[in-house]
C-alpha cells in the first residue's frame, strides 16, 4: 500500500488554521475519504520564521509525496517552497509582490480568528522581497486558482506571474474564494492525490 501523502495548507495574512478555506478543506478530505495527511501549520507573520516552518514540514514528509495548497500570501510562501523545492502547489487568489501589497498594514495588525496582535515591519517586507524565487523555471508545477472579483489582490497579476501554469478563472467571486469545495477534487487531482 503507498505511504498516504502529506498535503500542506498555508493559510493568508491575519489568518489562521481555523480559517473557512481550512474547515472546508478538513470536511471535504473527511467526506472523500482520501488517505491524505493535511498539515496546517500556523504560520505567524515573520515571513523568514512561517517559510521555516512550512520547510519543516516538507522535511517531516520525508520519501512521501507531498504537495501544498496555499491562499493569499500563503500562495507567495507556497510558491517559495514549491520553488526551492520542485513541489506542486495550488494556489488560491495568491500575492504575487506582498513586500507591496501590504506596505499600507506596516504597524500593529490583529489576527482575525485568533486576536493575536503583532506588527508589520519594513523588515518583513525585505523579508518578503529577498524569498521571491523570481522568474518560475517549472510553471506546470502551480495550479493557479482565481476568482476576478477579488477585492483585495487584482487577479490580472497571478495571472501575469504564472504564464504557462494551469490556471482556473472564475468570474465573480471574492478574496476568500466563494464555493471554494467545488475546486478541491481538480485540485487534488493536479497535485496527484486524487483522480477527478
Amino acid at each position: 500500500m503507498p505511504e498516504q501523502p502529506r498535503l500542506i495548507y498555508l493559510h493568508g495574512f491575519r489568518s489562521s488554521p481555523q480559517s473557512q478555506k481550512v474547515t472546508e478543506l478538513r470536511e471535504w478530505l473527511a467526506d472523500s475519504g482520501l488517505p491524505v495527511e493535511l498539515v496546517v501549520p500556523e504560520l505567524g507573520f515573520s515571513p523568514d520564521e512561517a517559510v521555516a516552518h512550512v520547510e519543516q514540514a516538507v522535511a517531516e514528509a520525508g520519501d512521501r509525496p507531498c504537495g501544498l495548497m496555499g491562499s493569499s500570501l500563503g500562495g507567495y510562501y507556497a510558491t517559495v517552497v514549491a520553488a526551492r523545492h520542485g513541489l506542486r502547489a495550488v494556489l488560491i487568489n495568491p500575492a504575487v509582490a506582498p513586500y507591496n501589497l501590504l506596505r499600507p498594514y506596516l504597524g500593529v495588525q490583529e489576527n482575525l480568528y485568533t486576536g493575536e496582535r503583532f506588527e508589520v515591519t519594513e523588515a518583513h517586507m525585505h523579508q518578503l522581497q529577498a524569498m521571491d524565487p523570481g522568474p518560475l523555471v517549472n510553471p506546470e508545477h502551480f495550479m493557479v486558482m482565481l476568482q476576478t472579483a477579488d477585492e483585495t489582490l487584482d487577479f490580472r497579476e497571478a495571472v501575469a506571474r504564472y504564464v504557462g501554469a494551469p490556471t482556473w478563472l472564475q468570474p465573480g467571486g471574492d478574496h476568500r474564494f466563494q464555493d471554494f469545495p467545488r475546486v478541491l477534487p481538480a485540485a487534488l487531482a493536479f497535485l496527484g492525490m486524487a483522480a477527478v
